[in-house]
């Protein structure tokens, strides 16, 4: 089999048409566009990363998920000992509107390993699934509660403790259930989506929602009830994912070539996020001064899951594709963090744990029962004393008369 190409032109300019020979086939070839020297270096490039991504990209996302785990779950540990050494040097606590930790090196190495965490939890997102990575997530509450009780001294009590596992079982069954993300490919698809009405009036309800927890419930009830930092950290978490997935359409556009210097998207993305950060910090700073590590870092993995899953299903019209057994699936995960939420909440001052829990036996052993007081005719004499001394009169007492006919 023999292959000649013919160009009646001469040239190779776009648009100029190649003739392929082969037996006794022709077919006609149009040129779109030229190849440039670098390009095929980065075919190359392209395609031993894409061999890599399919071969190891799965357990490459499963490690960086691990990882992040592990150094936020480590993170919220340095933050609450750095808040403890300020309150024992005296300064202005962070719930009282202090700001002394920033100048505490314990306080910023769990900063900086908290952003070592979001920044491995990242790349899991890009190598491995969000149905694989999510649930994974509630590691680090596990983690967080270990190094609390050896490193803190803090306990949660038995409820406790089932509260938080109900929680980390209701919040899997709901990303496990939750509807796949719609792709977005480049920054003005991103922008069109976040233009639509039905996005536009949810981030509203949460903005306002966020400015009445802060401005009026929080100075009234929030170092009493530790929903209201949580809630406050969570609903902006929601806003700070959104401008991550942002962005990160926005640098993978940029490496492609396409124009997304001159579009306004990522410069607004970059200030949300920037805001939102600053905002999730000072909240979680607060909640961790007051409350005890065991109840604040659950109870806001949870609510943090479920605003940002609710904030994807409204940004992607993610229900379209949602079947009733997805349905059903989110509702009861939904269901389940609302019953953890509330044992974590509601029972954590009562000394339960697994002694205090009363124990039941197969055959349990019947008590003795006592044995009869036998009075023998022996015993008369004493039987006489005894009425004697029972019948003499106290001092205090007068004499009793008893009259008897004989």
């Amino acid at each position: 089999m023999e292959l000649r190409v013919a160009n009646a032109n001469g040239s190779c300019e776009n648009g100029s048409i190649v003739s392929l020979y082969c037996s006794s086939q022709e077919v006609l070839c149009q040129i779109v566009r030229g190849i440039s020297p670098e390009e095929p270096y980065n075919a190359t490039l392209i395609t031993w990363q894409e061999r890599v991504r399919k071969k190891y990209g799965f357990y490459i996302g499963v490690g960086l998920a691990f990882l992040s785990c592990f150094l936020i779950g480590t993170s919220v540990i340095l933050k609450k000992k750095g808040l403890i050494r300020l309150v024992a040097t005296g300064a202005t606590r962070a719930v009282n509107g202090g700001y002394g930790y920033l100048k505490d090196p314990m306080w910023w190495a769990g900063m900086a390993t908290m952003s070592a965490g979001e920044v491995a939890n990242f790349g899991a997102y890009a190598f491995a699934p969000a149905t694989v990575v999510t649930p994974l997530g509630a590691l680090s509450v596990l983690i967080s509660a270990i190094f609390s009780s050896y490193c803190l001294g803090e306990s949660l009590n038995l409820l406790g403790k089932l509260g938080c596992v109900i929680c980390m079982a209701g919040s899997t069954v709901m990303v496990i259930h939750a509807p796949k993300e719609e792709k977005v490919t480049t920054v003005a698809e991103m922008a069109s989506k976040m233009k639509d009405t039905g996005f536009i009036v949810f981030a509203v309800l949460l903005v306002v929602s966020c400015l009445i927890l802060i401005f009026i419930v929080a100075p009234r009830y929030g170092q009493r009830n530790i929903l209201i930092y949580i809630i406050i950290c969570s609903v902006i978490g929601s806003f700070s994912v959104t401008a991550v997935k942002g962005l990160g359409v926005t640098i993978r556009n940029f490496f492609q070539g396409l124009p997304v210097v001159r579009h306004p998207l990522p410069y607004i993305l970059s200030l949300i996020l920037g805001l939102s950060i600053i905002i999730q910090v000072n909240f979680l700073n607060r909640a961790l001064d007051i409350f005890n590590t065991s109840l604040v870092f659950p109870i806001y993995y949870v609510f943090f899951t479920t605003v940002v899953v609710a904030s994807s299903i409204v940004l992607f019209k993610e229900w379209y594709t949602m079947s009733a057994v997805d349905i059903v699936g989110t509702l009861s995960g939904f269901v389940t963090i609302i019953l953890g939420v509330f044992m974590l909440h509601a029972f954590k001052d009562l000394d339960i744990n697994q002694i205090s829990l009363p124990h039941t036996h197969k055959n349990p052993t019947p008590a003795p029962t006592p044995e009869p007081t036998v009075i023998k005719l022996e015993d008369k004499n004493v039987l006489v004393d005894n009425i004697e001394l029972a019948s003499t009169p106290s001092p205090q007492q007068k004499p009793k008369v008893f009259v008897t006919d004989s």
